[in-house]
């Protein structure tokens, strides 16, 4: 079984659980249920940059990548760097995430959040809304498209953004449809975990350019970037560059200052 299976199994379970636990009314009731939602599309469209940053304290192809710095201290730090937007993986088991990482990042910053999911339920995208993320995040791997065109517009219906992740031109022809805000390419092959920024230029002209083109996985130099801003990518998610360091707030600053 590869690790995206065994990752979904998981997530069922947990979901089922978590549905016992808290019904659909409570989270409706949240008080952040009814903020409005900031658009990292619209805020990625507007930038040089376009950089996504993300809290991720471990993974399954890296295991431990940070466990010290706490998300509170990250959030600022993305939004003083000048970030577009901050992805929370909010996965416990296989990547030490959970939702209160969510509400935390929520209450210390006004950066448009993508709640960083494994979502196969209605549900999780209430959760998300519920826990103060803008954006939700649905990868084309682990879906169809009737679960893809379901859960995008529950998320439109909610005011959230949506960025659909995929890895190939199978799973692209399946997503593209009008309730997706951002396509995002993942360079990182679930099966060998390889990357390859090919994937993100392959695929860029089978990109409509109403959607955000957004790339993801191995982004960790200003090279990568350049590469990909000719191929019509505004969005740029990088995960364990920042968090590898003692200061994911101060290298991303860096890093921007750089990229201008």
């Amino acid at each position: 079984m590869d690790i995206l299976t065994k990752i979904v199994n998981d997530k069922r379970i947990e979901v089922n659980l978590r549905k016992q636990l808290i019904p659909t009314k409570q989270l409706e009731q949240s008080v952040l249920f009814e903020r409005d939602t900031i658009s990292l599309a619209k805020r990625l469209r507007e930038s040089h940059t376009g950089i996504i940053a993300e809290h991720k304290r471990r993974s399954p192809s890296k295991q431990v990548i940070n466990h010290a710095l706490n998300v509170f201290d990250v959030a600022k730090g993305y939004e003083n760097a000048g970030v577009c937007g901050m992805s929370v993986l909010t996965d416990g088991k296989y990547f030490g995430g959970s939702l209160d990482d969510l509400l935390t990042a929520r209450s210390s910053c006004n950066l448009p959040l993508l709640r960083k999911e494994f979502i196969i339920d209605d549900y999780q995208i209430l959760e998300a809304k519920a826990y103060g993320a803008d954006v939700i995040l649905l990868i084309a791997a682990i879906l169809t498209k009737v679960e893809i065109k379901q859960f995008s517009e529950l998320a439109k219906q909610l005011n959230l953004d949506v960025l659909l992740e995929v890895h190939n031109e199978e799973e692209l022809h399946k997503s593209i449809m009008p309730s997706l805000d951002m396509l995002g390419v993942n360079n990182r092959n679930l099966k060998t975990f390889k990357v390859s920024l090919d994937t993100s230029k392959q695929l860029s002209e089978l990109i409509p350019n109403d959607f955000v083109k957004v790339s993801e996985s191995g982004i960790s130099s200003i090279d990568a970037i350049k590469t990909l801003q000719p191929y019509g990518y505004r969005g740029f998610l990088i995960g364990e560059n920042f968090m590898k360091t003692d200061n994911a707030g101060e290298s991303a600053k860096l890093f921007i200052e750089d990229l201008k």
